[in-house]
């Protein structure tokens, strides 16, 4: 039959696809606004699309519906899938109790035992990654967290001081843990014994 109205047919709605409105996809043309998920009707682009036949899906449902099955698959490695599938027609049987994966390795990554061993910085408590580790008094600390525990004042190599596991400036550690005295500390008078 020819094609008089000018364009191919939507693989979605059978309508005319004009040129300007026009995304191929597996040997098909759809209109922008017809390129949906079939499954949950989410827009679609190049790098979201999985064709199936005459079908297309975004890359979740895909994997739902046509990918492997059973306990962990569906929504990435590692998960337990609670999905049904009913919003896609699908009847996933419940595996028995003994076939579920345990929930803790039995050999874990490099990647897990060092999440495991990070430095947590004394002031704030967080973990401490090498991206923002300064090292002070023998320790980790954020570089935000590196500050002065009087003043505040922010603290580099040349002007800190560490005492009982605290961080202080020069001045404040001068201030509060030096001599006491004419001269030192910011006193003008020695205090008088009777």
């Amino acid at each position: 039959m020819p094609n008089w109205g000018g364009g191919a047919k939507c693989g979605a709605c059978e309508k005319t696809v004009y040129h300007a409105e026009e995304i191929q996809c597996n040997g098909r043309s759809f209109h922008k606004t017809c390129f949906l998920c079939m499954a949950c009707r989410k827009a679609l682009d190049s790098t979201t699309v999985a064709a199936h036949e005459s079908e297309i899906y975004c890359k979740t449902c895909y994997g739902r519906k046509y990918g492997p099955k059973g306990i962990g698959f569906g929504q990435g490695a590692g998960c337990l899938s609670t999905d049904t599938g009913d919003h896609l027609g699908l009847n996933l049987q419940q595996g028995s109790p003994k076939s579920a994966r345990p929930s803790t390795p039995t050999n874990p990554s490099k990647f897990a035992k060092k999440m495991v061993d990070v430095d947590k910085c004394p002031r704030c408590g967080k973990s401490v990654y090498a991206a923002e580790k300064i090292m002070g008094g023998g320790k980790p600390w954020h570089k935000t967290c590196f500050r002065c525990a009087i003043c505040g004042k922010s603290l580099e190599s040349t002007n800190v001081t560490d005492k009982d596991g605290e961080l202080y400036c020069k001045v404040c550690y001068a201030k509060n843990f030096g001599p006491k005295g004419i001269g030192f500390g910011g006193f003008t008078q020695v205090e008088k014994k009777e």
